[in-house]
Parts: C-alpha cells; structure tokens; sequence
C-alpha cells in the first residue's frame, strides 16, 4: 500500500491544504498518516482538529512513498525546526516525492533542497526561496521532479491530484 506523511503545524495549518489533498489520496486509496509536533490533535486555522498519528520526532522517511509540508500560519514554526528539516532533506536524498503548500515551500528551501528547482509559493515566501538558489515561478502549481509545491488554499485540490499522478 501507498503511505504518504502529511506534515501540520500543531495550531494554524491551513485546513483546506491538509484536507483537500488528503481526500483526494484516501479517495483513491492511499495511506495518509498525519505528523506533527508536540501534540496529539493540531488545529487548523479554520478550527479543523485533526487527529495526529506520529510526533515529527518519530518518523523515519525511508517508510513513506511522499512527504507532504502542509502550509498556513502556524506553519513558520518548522521553518528552521532541525527535525523538519531533516525529514525534508532525507525524503529528497531518497528520492520521494516531496511537496510543500502555501509558505511550507520555505522549509524545503532552508533544507536546502531547492537549488536550482522550479517552484511556486505564497507570495511572502518568494524572496526566502530565491535567496536559497529556487527559481520561483508564481505558478498555482508547479512540479520539478519529485518536488511539488503549490501556491496556497485555493491550489489545494490541483495540488492533492498532482501528488496522486506522481505517486501511480
């Protein structure tokens, strides 16, 4: 079976970019196990609680086919989070698939994974991600390799329906 990692802030992630995509893997039959820090339920900035399967400080990337940075406000506490940061750079080194939202883009840069990448964002990230060698694009959706990010909420379903292509 498929098993994907979804990353979410502990309060603030944006609830759309986690259960948009979410829906759409379960839907077509894909794992989706929820992590995030420090808590055993996050919230979303819409009032969403999600239950969270895996403390960050748990997992170990080799088990997940992709890894997915949901973005909203909450989200900047795993921008320079040693932990998140490992977990991106260990899914690139290893070839997953790894997919940011919204300003999660920003943890893929200060991974420093994006060199020379194509990728999109929130618009506030875009200096933080050409500052660390990204080419930035403005795209609602946009896929280098096994990198895919998107711009935010309203890019969440295109951006769940990508994941899903490049996982089959």
């Amino acid at each position: 079976m498929v098993k994907i990692l979804m990353i979410v802030a502990p309060s603030g992630f944006r609830d759309e970019e986690c259960l948009d995509p979410k829906k759409i893997l379960e839907k077509a039959g894909v794992e989706v196990i929820i992590a995030s820090k420090g808590t055993r339920v996050a919230r979303g900035k819409l009032g969403t609680d999600l239950e969270v399967q895996k403390d960050i400080s748990e997992i170990d990337n080799i088990t997940y086919d992709a890894v997915i940075f949901v973005g909203g406000p909450g989200t900047t506490i795993y921008f320079n989070d040693a932990t998140a940061l490992r977990i991106a750079k260990e899914a690139y080194s290893s070839g997953k698939i790894i997919a940011a939202i919204c300003i999660a883009p920003s943890i893929l840069a200060n991974a420093g994974i994006l060199k020379g990448k194509k990728v999109t964002s929130f618009p506030s990230e875009e200096e933080n991600l050409r500052s660390r060698g990204a080419i930035y694009t403005g795209k609602t959706v946009e896929q280098d390799g096994k990198i895919i990010t998107a711009n935010g909420p309203s890019a969440a379903k295109e951006f769940g329906k990508l994941i899903l292509k490049n996982l089959k």
